[in-house]
């Protein structure tokens, strides 16, 4: 077995991403032997010192901290991971980038565009590597879209449509702020299903499709003050509940994307549909290992939807596993994204999305939230 380097993760959060994370690091080397650089589970922090104490024990990090800024200063710190509420984001990337420290960060950037671009300019200016955790781009049946647009077999792109449902929201007696429910309170999210979901629809359309050149879009927020958590307070409510609006893409096509907390029935139903001139293809989260697809060249009599059944050894990451015919999972996404993180090491070459591309799609949600505001179509090329 070959040498392997360490690349030392000092992890910031332990909430849900945090264990995501975790076990990506944890699996990655058992199922990429072939990577030269290793993660080590060094440190972790959160405020919280008896759960961060009891997470660092059942995740295997050798030690922990309760406050971010002297996990930073610590020399044996290569990587630093957050996995913190969106609004200390851009404070801690700026921070672990002025010491030197590569940096990962989940999605979505930071609160506003102002916010990110802060970020890019602190991780340019330090030349660390960096990498935003939009992590449905690696789920191999994604992936294999990603190489279908590619190959042109679609042909001219006609039209992207996407949408994000959940329900978990339908209760007009749930808090608003605090933890676990940080996403509902807009100073520290930004913003509601727009930064929290749209934002991974955008991510992976403006992959496959290419740019998104101009927005018109409508937001609601269905309840409209909640108790606060932390003040105890009845407060407003800020965050979007609900948001769609369509787009042009830079290649012509048009685009109509939805998300909502509020479609009774859907805990996470993620879906894509790609329609171009030659063919179609279509996805579903709540079946990831299939990818549906349409070929307008096939024999008449046998046109239709076909599905693929992406768990083959020649589809994207797919020979790391099982064997054909066997599924993988949700968690297998940031697997593949830590491997990639970890090859871009050798190879030099940016693992994306790089917070300068995660950029891009921060452009399109404060687009899409100023279009709401003003009742107007707005240009996603804005300048800060």
């Amino acid at each position: 077995m070959k040498n392997k380097k360490e690349l030392r993760i000092g992890l910031i959060g332990c909430g849900f991403m945090g264990r995501t994370h975790s076990n990506a690091y944890k699996r990655v080397g058992d199922f990429f032997p072939a990577l030269d650089y290793l993660p080590v589970l060094k440190a972790v922090c959160a405020r919280n010192g008896d759960k961060v104490k009891s997470f660092a024990e059942q995740w295997g990090y050798e030690s922990f901290e309760t406050d971010w800024r002297r996990l930073i200063e610590r020399k044996d710190i290569d990587a630093v991971d957050i996995c913190t509420p969106n609004d200390s984001h851009a404070e801690i990337a700026r921070a672990a980038a002025l010491a030197g420290k590569m940096v990962l960060c989940e999605k979505p950037l930071a609160r506003t565009l102002a916010e990110s671009q802060t970020m890019v300019d602190a991780v340019e200016k330090a030349g660390v590597p960096n990498m935003v955790w939009y992590n449905y781009r690696r789920i191999p049946a994604v992936t294999l879209a990603k190489q279908i647009v590619d190959s042109g077999k679609l042909g001219r792109i006609f039209h992207f449509r996407a949408n994000f449902l959940q329900d978990w929201t339908i209760n007009a007696n749930l808090p608003q702020g605090g933890e676990g429910l940080w996403r509902m309170d807009a100073a520290v999210s930004g913003s509601g299903v727009l930064g929290d979901l749209l934002s991974h629809c955008i991510d992976t359309a403006m992959w496959l499709n290419g740019g998104i050149r101009d927005v018109s879009a409508m937001m609601e927020t269905f309840i409209k003050e909640r108790m606060h958590q932390l003040t105890g307070h009845v407060e407003q409510v800020s965050i979007d509940d609900a948001c769609t609006f369509h787009c042009h893409f830079h290649n012509g096509s048009l685009g109509n994307f939805e998300s909502t907390r509020y479609a009774r029935g859907h805990k996470a139903l993620y879906t894509f549909e790609i329609n171009g001139a030659n063919a179609s293809l279509r996805w579903d989260l709540h079946d990831l290992n299939r990818l549906e697809f349409f070929d307008n060249g096939d024999e008449s009599r046998l046109k239709g939807w076909r599905s693929i059944h992406v768990t083959d050894g020649d589809h994207p990451y797919m020979d790391k596993w099982w064997v054909p015919g066997l599924g993988i999972g949700y968690e297998h996404s940031f697997v593949h994204q830590a491997a990639d993180f970890l090859e871009s090491l050798t190879t030099g070459k940016p693992c994306s999305p790089t917070f300068s591309e995660a950029l891009e799609t921060q452009k399109v949600c404060q687009a899409v939230y100023d279009s709401a505001l003003t009742g107007t179509w707005r240009d996603t090329s804005i300048n800060q």
